[in-house]
C-alpha cells in the first residue's frame, strides 16, 4: 500500500506585464500573462499580475532611482515570488521598450549577493511570454532568456509560449482571438508544468554557495 504524500508547498508567480498599453485598457500581453498564470494555478502556484506601464518606474540600473520610483515595490513583490512570467508585446519585431526598461532594472541584480555569495536571484524560475501580430517571438525570448538568466534566473525546458499572427495578415491581436488557439494552449500547459517542477526543485534544494 502506497504511503500518502504530503501536498506539494504552495508556490508564487509575479507576471510583470510589459504592454505599452495602461490599464483599464485591453491588452494581449496582459491576457496571455494571466492565462499563464492560469495554467500555473493547477500546479499548486498563486499568481500577481503587475502591468508596468501603470507604474513609474523610472530609468536607470539602480534598485532605487529616488524619490517616486516605483520599482522598488514591484521588486519587492519579484524577490517575494518563485516564478517570474515575464509578458511582451512585439513591435518592430523588437520587445517593448518597457520590456527593456525592465531588463535595465533588473541588472541592479547583480551586486545584490547573499552571505555566501549567490545572487538573490538565484532559485527563481523565469518563463517568457510573448505576443504580436508580426514575426519575432524567438528573436525576443533569445533576448529575454540571456538578460534573465545573466542576472540569476533559472529557465526551465521550453520556458516561453507565444502568438504571432499569419504573415501579411489583417493584423489581429491575440485578446480578439475567438478562442485561444491549441497549439498556444498546448505550449503554456508545457511551459506552466515545467516552471512549477523546476521551481520546486530549487526551493528544496538550492544552488551551492558561490
Amino acid at each position: 500500500m502506497t504511503a500518502p504524500t504530503d501536498p506539494p508547498p504552495p508556490l508564487r508567480a509575479l507576471a510583470l506585464v510589459c504592454t505599452l498599453t495602461p490599464s483599464p485598457a485591453e491588452s494581449s500581453s496582459a491576457l496571455m500573462a494571466e492565462q499563464v498564470l492560469g495554467a500555473l494555478a493547477p500546479h499548486g502556484v498563486t499568481g500577481e499580475l503587475v502591468r508596468v506601464v501603470d507604474h513609474d518606474v523610472r530609468p536607470g540600473v539602480q534598485l532605487d532611482m529616488g524619490a517616486g520610483d516605483a520599482w522598488p515595490t514591484i521588486r519587492a513583490k519579484l524577490m517575494d515570488a518563485d516564478i517570474l512570467v515575464f509578458a511582451t508585446p512585439t513591435w518592430m519585431g523588437q520587445h517593448s521598450s518597457v520590456a527593456q526598461r525592465v531588463l535595465e532594472r533588473l541588472d541592479a541584480e547583480l551586486a545584490e549577493t547573499d552571505d555566501e555569495g549567490r545572487l538573490q536571484t538565484f532559485g527563481k524560475v523565469a518563463v517568457a511570454a510573448v505576443v504580436g501580430n508580426e514575426d519575432g517571438a524567438h528573436h525576443i525570448s533569445g533576448i529575454l532568456f540571456q538578460g534573465l538568466n545573466d542576472v540569476g534566473f533559472t529557465l526551465a525546458a521550453n520556458a516561453v509560449t507565444y502568438w504571432n499572427d499569419e504573415a501579411q495578415s489583417s493584423a489581429r491581436d491575440y485578446k480578439d482571438l475567438p478562442e485561444q488557439p491549441d497549439g498556444v494552449a498546448a505550449t503554456m500547459a508545457t511551459v506552466a508544468a515545467n516552471a512549477a517542477h523546476l521551481a520546486r526543485l530549487l526551493t528544496s534544494s538550492g544552488y551551492p554557495p558561490a
